[in-house]
């Protein structure tokens, strides 16, 4: 870790765990690949692209609620006028934040803002975005995966006794996670907070089946380009040879599981070589490789995550149409 004025940075390598995802998950049937790695510096800009989407109405649906509810959700957030550091995992470029962040400071609200990001690019840029905007608020960016920023805050712990931590985490991130999964993550966060700390989530709530599939099969093929940036990265990474054209993106949406999935699909039968594995990866035509699911919520899977895990609701926003939810947990 490399402490730089009011910033912190942490060096994290990827290298290690891409290799073993990699490794692993294509050698699987059927094969895979998480959905972590689609976000190096290519894919963050791709990823930052799609939120604008005529399509993917996610990020419009989270603005209208942080624009509409920023009074509300400052109540939350701010009790007795006490100090509170914003944590934010996942932060992109900030873009829906920063509603909260000129409204939060306009209010003489005492806080810090904390972005987290494992894009360092992503991070550097919104990093002085924001001192630029706001140049007295103290901004300390942590480039790492989410736990290990939160479990950084919590080892080297100088917060004032009366500071409440409050972390985001916004645009539906945790669909992501399959439900076991999001239970290991969510007790994970809990574990790193203390009685009285919150929790703000972006859930992307169930509804008809079309609007969701059209979400994740834009017209411009920015989703696509997302998806097959992952092999470019292998490519770039573990010096492979996919080649991006004979790959296709397919997305398919589940309403009985409210799980939108996405798969890179060989046009031909093909093998790939992936040197520094020494690996050889036959594929057929057909064959596919699972990349990213996107799952979609029922109010009640949302409070009984939050029983599950620690936590109580105590917030519930949403956008005008119902399609999102900010639900804010607190520590219990």
């Amino acid at each position: 870790m490399a402490i730089f004025g009011n910033s912190v940075s942490e060096t994290v390598s990827e290298s290690e765990t891409l290799a073993d995802e990699v490794w692993v998950g294509l050698q699987a049937t059927p094969k895979r690949l998480s959905s972590r790695y689609l976000y190096d510096d290519e894919g963050s800009r791709l990823f930052q692209a799609i939120m604008h989407l005529p399509e993917y109405y996610l990020t419009r649906a989270e603005f209208e609620i942080l624009t509409t509810h920023k009074q509300s959700i400052l109540n939350l957030f701010r009790v007795a006028n006490r100090p509170f550091s914003l944590i934010e995992l996942g932060a992109g470029d900030g873009l829906k934040t920063k509603v909260l962040l000129d409204y939060f400071w306009n209010e003489q609200a005492q806080f810090n803002y904390r972005p987290v990001d494992i894009s360092g690019g992503a991070l550097d840029d919104l990093t002085q975005s924001v001192r630029s905007g706001w140049p007295q608020l103290s901004v300390m960016p942590i480039q790492a995966e989410y736990v290990s920023a939160l479990r950084q805050l919590a080892e080297d712990d100088d917060r004032p006794d009366n500071e409440r931590r409050v972390v985001l985490f916004l645009g539906s991130n945790i669909g992501n996670f399959g439900p076991a999964e999001a239970v290991a993550f969510y007790k994970q966060l809990s574990a790193q907070l203390q009685p009285g700390d919150l929790l703000l989530t972006g859930f992307d709530l169930q509804k008809h089946p079309a609007i969701v599939h059209a979400a994740y099969n834009d017209s411009q093929g920015l989703t696509r380009a997302f998806n097959l940036n992952l092999l470019r990265r292998i490519n770039r990474e573990l010096d492979a040879d996919f080649d991006l054209l004979a790959f296709d993106h397919y997305e398919t949406y589940l309403p009985e599981t409210g799980e939108a999935r996405s798969y890179l699909v060989s046009r031909e039968a093909q093998t790939v070589t992936i040197a520094a594995l020494g690996l050889t990866v036959p594929f057929e035509r057909g064959e596919w490789i699972y990349t990213e699911m996107s799952r979609k919520f029922t109010r009640a899977q949302i409070e009984v995550l939050a029983t599950q895990t620690g936590f109580r609701v105590v917030g519930w926003f949403t956008d005008e149409r119902g399609y999102f939810v900010d639900a804010v947990y607190e520590k219990v």
